[in-house]
């Protein structure tokens, strides 16, 4: 049912002024804000501290000449989130609709239907549902859109984004990458409370996008009196009383306002020649925070105004009028009356249907110091309230319930609200209430244990886990929990693993909880996979794939195919690191089961798992199909953890491939956002340091590749440890330092020693030999290759032939033969591996000049300078040029460094950008998901299109595949 709105009696009000009639100290802020706004489409953001005015800036906005002809829609961030996402947006566009309900839209606007009931009429018919999640959610997202764009010459307001929800961020990113002619969006939040995500909105915009960045400062003491002065109604204030309120306001306008209202009302200012000073100045008891000035204010209240005054306050958020009449704690005649007041005297303020504090940080003093019994009175009062309402608002409902003591219907509202949230894949939301309820919630230890799994899995997705992991440990000390503890300990080394953390409490973990699981031969064969693959890493490889090949006979009790398939994935994972050609058949498994398509998280996880392992055994080509299909699922299904994952795989793959144009385009980006997840941040962070290596930025290829390398031997990857030590013995022969050079390459072979991962040894074997001969121990290079020559025997490792005959064909060096040398380039060329393959051909073609061979010689050089060339790996190119003119070769200038030229080919880039555009995603989507620029996306789609000689991206999907 709906609540009845309360309506209150307006004729007599006269809200008293405690603003200024003018604005103050933002005139040039207000210019940037009119001249970007006026010029739509036009992105604008005003950023700045709590009470410094941004809301006021906004209304002055309003009031401009040159925005009369412009709508203007609000809308704003609540710090009560419900499940429901795009709130702001929702409330913007309803009302507006309200206003003026749309004529003429297309069919695709029906889609809002679920989301804005109350306006059926002015809608087309629902289409029907897809089953899709990313399709529905996209057509959601363009009748959105086609709504905002309908409206004309308009300004979207939202006001508050620090409080926005993640998938209104996500449309905002959708709706700036394309928006609408007649759009301008100002979007507003505060510089403390902004997220990455937040600041991140406006960071790529089209180029016919109008965009301007104002922050608002803190006022200096000259702006602080003008402010005052305006206030008061005079021309000037003294000095000292305008020092004062900047020192005690902090330069805050909201703050300076609400000191002076409290000065007002104690009588405590006088009138000076003109202007105006506080009385006896060092003897005013008035305290600092804005708190005590607003507790005074409602001190000067009648009862009745701080009976609603307080329930506002409680409610937090801008409500409807009736909401607030019902949670006072007076009868309803008396807290109109009271309502009236509290909104004369300006702590209040109408926000069309809706009434709430006029400054957050008021609505915060207010109820912070309430009692605790009157809180929760009025916590319960407001519950009660929302209860009746159809929908209820589920999030505001857990949150009033909880701070009501009311906890046992707490916590079944909290966990209602995080079912909807996690149905709504607003996992993050799930994850915070139930990790509240399972932390504070009165319940019995069962029920307490069934909330943490629910908790652990959602978590899995969120990676919120330094909470969760301490929450899951405690849940587990309880008594009358074990049933559960097989579950919550596997969700528990899951969620480490996800982490990157503790390696060894990670198998443990697992370890123990194999033996709690045999009612759960999934959660089992889930367990002995995972404990094969960490044993194999930070064990031996003879251990950890006989925990493998047991995972395997655990999978013939499970019936499950999509778990099924994750097990798959994460036993063929294992077995490429340690060489096993057993993984090959157990990929051909995998695509069998899924039938080539990608479209769950247990797909998409299997298909990423063995083809980033890939990566490193230098199994390259296998590695692109399946990582580009793992990342064309991910797409598919929202699942943000997988798409960050895979691309920092490809990005990877692309500086091993030789596409460096990737590498740089957008990598940046990619690893801030792969912050919290360092198991992939890895990849990214090895090609950035091979990027900075080849291009001669020494110092800072050192500082990524050691940290690189420091980190994958912390968590056990030894697949992860020959790149970067390879690249800092080059780094290290570069400077003479043999020493150095033989300690990296040696501390990487010891520790792959000591766990028998001798297929992850292979990638290092010609830097280690090179370390070993510049070091004058020719004769331990040769036993080294020996030994590693008949350990790889049998392993299928993709690099270890091309590796194997580069070490050789150093050796054979020694004595003036480059044979070998270059049959390693022919042999790198195959994985492709051009750089290496660039690498040797240089060295083979020194030693044929220094063996006189000047055709020879000068043949493979030129090959060698034309990678290098098309690389773009200035140092190397530079270094063989260097050397070859001292042996008397006369070599042509440098070009000019470029893009690499691909031909008819799609680069790393393109092919990426195809993938996305073959599943449906739009320009602007493309560019959300590869941190790029929409312009940049269009560039590349008109290259994929003309590539694939095809007129549409309809046919984009079908030449991929074939």
């Amino acid at each position: 049912m709906t609540v009845p709105v309360a309506r209150r009696d307006t004729a007599d009000a006269r809200p008293k002024r405690i603003s200024s009639p003018r604005l103050v100290g933002r005139a040039h802020e207000l210019d940037l804000l009119v001249s970007a706004v006026t010029q739509p489409p036009a992105a604008v953001v005003l950023e700045g501290e709590a009470g410094s005015g941004k809301t006021r800036l906004v209304a002055e906005l309003r009031t401009r000449p040159e925005l009369a002809e412009m709508r203007f829609v609000l809308g704003a961030g609540r710090r009560i989130r419900e499940p429901f996402p795009l709130g702001p947006i929702i409330d913007a566009v309803r009302a507006l609709a309200a206003e003026s309900p749309w004529a003429g839209l297309s069919p695709l606007a029906g889609a809002l239907r679920p989301l804005l009931p109350e306006l059926a009429a002015a809608l087309p018919p629902a289409p029907e549902p897809l089953d899709d999640p990313a399709a529905e959610r996209h057509r959601v997202f363009r009748a959105l859109a086609e709504l905002l764009g309908a409206v004309g010459r308009a300004v979207l307001v939202l006001e508050d984004l620090h409080w926005a929800d993640e998938q209104t961020l996500d449309f905002l990113t959708y709706l700036l990458g394309d928006p609408p002619a007649g759009l301008s969006l100002l979007l507003s939040y505060r510089t403390e409370d902004a997220t990455p995500g937040v600041r991140a909105l406006t960071a790529r915009l089209p180029a016919a996008t109008a965009h301007a960045h104002v922050i608002l400062p803190r006022m200096d003491r000259k702006q602080a009196g003008e402010l005052t002065a305006a206030i008061l109604g005079v021309e000037r204030i003294s000095e000292d009383f305008a020092g004062y309120l900047r020192e005690r306001a902090s330069g805050l306008p909201f703050a300076i306002e609400e000191l002076l209202a409290l000065l007002q009302a104690n009588g405590q200012l006088a009138r000076r020649k003109g202007g105006w000073a506080v009385r006896e100045l060092d003897q005013l008891d008035v305290p600092t925070g804005i708190r005590d000035q607003v507790l005074e204010r409602v001190a000067h209240l009648s009862g009745d105004a701080r009976a609603a005054v307080e329930a506002a306050a409680v409610l937090r958020s801008s409500v409807p009028l009736d909401v607030v009449v019902a949670t006072c704690l007076v009868p309803t005649d008396r807290a109109l009356r009271g309502l009236d007041e509290a909104l004369e005297s300006g702590l209040l303020a109408e926000y069309g249907e809706l009434v709430g504090f006029r400054h957050v940080l008021a609505g915060q003093a207010v109820e912070e110091a309430l009692p605790g019994t009157r809180r929760r009175r009025l916590h319960s009062q407001a519950a009660s309230t929302l209860e009746e309402y159809d929908p209820v608002p589920l999030g505001q409902l857990a949150h009033h319930l909880r701070h009501a003591g009311r906890l046992g219907e707490w916590v079944v509202a909290a966990e209602r609200a995080a079912d909807q949230a996690a149905a709504l894949r607003n996992d993050a939301e799930a994850v915070r209430l139930l990790e509240d309820v399972v932390r504070h919630g009165p319940l019995a230890p069962a029920e307490r244990a069934r909330l943490a799994v629910k908790l652990g899995w959602a978590a899995l997705e969120t990676v919120r886990t330094t909470e969760v992991v301490a929450l899951l440990q405690d849940v587990m000390s309880q008594d009358g929990t074990e049933a559960a503890h097989g579950e919550i300990r596997f969700l528990l080394a899951s969620t480490l693993n996800v982490l990157g953390e503790d390696v060894q409490w990670q198998r443990d973990l697992f370890a123990t909880a194999i033996g709690e699981l045999a009612d759960r031969p999934d959660l089992r064969a889930r367990a002995t996979a995972a404990l094969g693959v960490l044993t194999a890493s930070s064990g031996t490889v003879a251990l950890g794939r006989d925990w493998l090949y047991r995972s395997m006979e655990v999978l013939a009790e499970v019936s499950d195919p999509m778990v099924r398939v994750f097990v798959l994935g994460k036993v063929g994972m294992g077995l490429v690191t340690v060489g096993d050609p057993a993984w090959r058949q157990v990929l051909q498994q995998v695509e069998a089961a899924t039938a080539g398509s990608v479209q769950s998280r247990a797909a998409v996880n299997a298909y990423f798992s063995i083809g980033a392992q890939c990566c490193y055994l230098g199994h390259h080509d296998v590695a692109e199909r399946l990582l580009t299909s793992a990342l064309s699922g991910a797409v598919a299904c929202e699942n943000r953890r997988l798409q960050l994952l895979t691309r920092s795989a490809l990005t990877l793959l692309s500086f091993l491939r030789g596409n460096w144009d990737s590498v740089a385009d957008g990598t940046d980006a990619l690893l801030d956002a792969l912050a919290d997840y360092p198991l992939g941040w890895i990849e990214a962070e090895l090609a950035v340091g091979g990027l900075a290596l080849a291009q001669g930025r020494l110092d800072d290829a050192q500082h990524r590749l050691a940290g690189a390398g420091r980190l994958a031997e912390e968590l056990g990857l030894v697949e992860a440890l020959a790149f970067p030590a390879s690249g800092l013995a080059r780094i290290a022969l570069a400077r003479g330092d043999t020493a150095a050079a033989l300690g990296a390459t040696e501390r990487c072979l010891d520790a792959l020693r000591a766990k028998d991962a001798w297929a992850a040894a292979a990638p290092v074997l010609p830097t280690a030999v090179e370390s070993l001969i510049a070091s004058g121990r020719v004769w331990d290079a040769g036993e080294l290759l020996r030994k590693y020559r008949k350990r790889l025997e049998g392993l299928d490792v993709s690099i270890a032939p091309a590796a194997l005959r580069h070490a050789e064909g150093l050796l054979a060096a020694v004595e003036g033969n480059a044979t070998q040398l270059v049959e390693a380039a022919v042999r790198y060329d195959a994985l492709p591996y051009p750089y290496l393959a660039a690498l040797a051909r240089e060295q083979a073609a020194l030693v044929l000049l220094d063996a006189g061979e000047q055709r020879a010689g000068s043949a493979e050089l030129a090959l060698a300078l034309e990678t290098y060339q098309r690389l773009g790996a200035d140092w190397d190119h530079s270094r063989a040029t260097g050397a070859a003119r001292q042996r008397g070769l006369s070599l042509p200038g440098k070009r000019r460094a470029g893009r690499p030229a691909y031909g008819n080919d799609l680069s790393a880039r393109e092919r990426d950008v195809a993938v996305l555009a073959a599943t449906g995603r739009s320009n602007k989507e493309i560019a959300a998901e590869l941190f790029l620029s929409v312009y940049t996306v269009e560039q590349h789609v008109g290259a994929v299109l003309r590539k694939l000689g095809i007129r549409s991206r309809a046919g984009i999907a079908s030449r991929l595949s074939g």
